[in-house]
């Protein structure tokens, strides 16, 4: 039997548009609290929300999508989010109150939840099943690269323009996004069992959710370094390779993913998951304890080489272990306890900073990573050979 490949015309295409409108979240993420400062005058904390407030629409919009998703259509639902971002984009050019600008970002960030879900979920079903671990890696580099360049572009057209190309520049990206969805082929429709109650698993993928809450707990690590490492390297003098921290943990990312994903593949999700959470504590007790320009940037490269692929590796183990029908379920199971992590980690976190430091805080981190390991072994670890001959035979 002919083996399927995975660089088609559709995996790449969909890989495109996830970049983009992962691109300009990030990229509008980084700067919508200055914005909010300067155009509205409001309190830190404030704009501090108008920039998260994307995320809890993200959030509530992929409990949606995931449930309904196979009923809608995946390529039908990927073009509604990108609608509605599209939609909400506009809106950034009129003069409003920043009330007003509240609502626009929790209405993108449905779009953009209810677009990635689809993309992930597409993925999923175009990915040759002994492929899972190699394709779901290439295709989250996409996402990897975004967070990467998304804030690097915001921050060089604040500098050398202004605000409003910030919104020409994301409303570019969207419609562009948007024709390449088009041309996409919508895998097949392959509805749930018809269960019209609201039950548990009407929302959240129980095959899904070890893996699901594994990701969280090394989610929360790793939103420390979304949220605190710019003060942390104005706070040890490293300012000018906190700057690089991004390109280099890309970097790191990219190499490694053409021999990781496929590692997943022959040997299971062990063979990529444990030695990425050593790596990544390791990278965090190396953050801990830089005072030079050259440990931080290879602790940003350890944490690449550990986070970066230990995410697509859970995500992929997630697919895996999913009946096909509810692939849709499973990715939004998944990616919503990763944007927990990521979004209260910073809550959680900002309450050990006054108390320990910066320093005490990423040393601390680097125990709950280890602390990941047992975790992972007890939620799923201790069963990766059944899921790996499972999808062999």
């Amino acid at each position: 039997m002919k083996k399927e490949g995975l660089w088609t015309k559709d995996f790449i295409s969909i890989s495109v548009v996830n970049f983009g409108l992962m691109l300009s979240m990030y990229l509008l993420l980084v700067t919508m609290a200055p914005y909010a400062i300067e155009k509205y005058s409001v309190s830190v904390s404030t704009a501090g929300l108008v920039a998260s407030i994307f995320i809890i629409g993200a959030l509530m919009s992929r409990l949606f999508a995931g449930r309904q998703i196979e009923s809608v259509g995946n390529k039908k639902m990927l073009m509604i989010g990108i609608a509605i971002y599209i939609m909400m984009t506009f809106f950034y050019f009129i003069p409003t109150n920043v009330f007003a600008l509240m609502a626009i970002r929790f209405l993108q960030g449905i779009g953009v939840g209810m677009a990635t879900t689809a993309t992930g979920t597409i993925v999923g079903k175009i990915i040759p099943p002994h492929k899972y671990g190699e394709g779901i890696g290439y295709f989250s580099l996409s996402a990897v690269l975004a967070a990467a360049i998304g804030p690097l572009i915001g921050v060089a057209l604040i500098e050398h323009i202004n605000y409003t190309s910030i919104f020409v520049f994301s409303l570019v990206v969207g419609i562009v996004s948007l024709i390449i969805s088009i041309l996409v082929d919508s895998p097949a429709k392959e509805l749930m069992s018809s269960n019209k109650r609201f039950t548990f698993s009407s929302f959240i993928e129980p095959k899904a959710l070890p893996i699901s809450i594994s990701i969280f707990v090394i989610a929360l690590g790793y939103s420390s370094i979304l949220s605190f490492i710019t003060a942390y390297t104005a706070e040890i003098d490293l300012v000018e390779a906190g700057s690089f921290y991004f390109l280099v943990y890309a970097l790191s990312i990219m190499i490694s993913r053409p021999f990781t994903g496929k590692l997943v593949d022959l040997k299971g999700g062990n063979s990529v998951a444990y030695p990425g959470l050593i790596l990544f504590a390791i990278g965090m007790f190396l953050i801990s304890q830089a005072h030079t320009s050259f440990v931080f940037l290879i602790a940003s490269a350890f944490i690449g080489l550990g986070y970066g692929n230990f995410q697509s590796c859970t995500q992929s183990l997630a697919i895996k272990v999913t009946p096909r029908e509810r692939i849709g379920l499973a990715t939004s199971t998944y990616l919503v306890f990763l944007e927990l992590g990521i979004g209260f980690g910073p809550f959680i976190l900002g309450c050990l900073v006054p108390l320990i430091g910066y320093r005490g805080m990423y040393l601390s981190l680097a125990g709950l990573i280890m602390m990941g390991i047992p975790i992972y072994y007890l939620l799923h670890g201790r069963k990766d050979k059944e899921v790996l001959f499972s999808k062999m035979t």
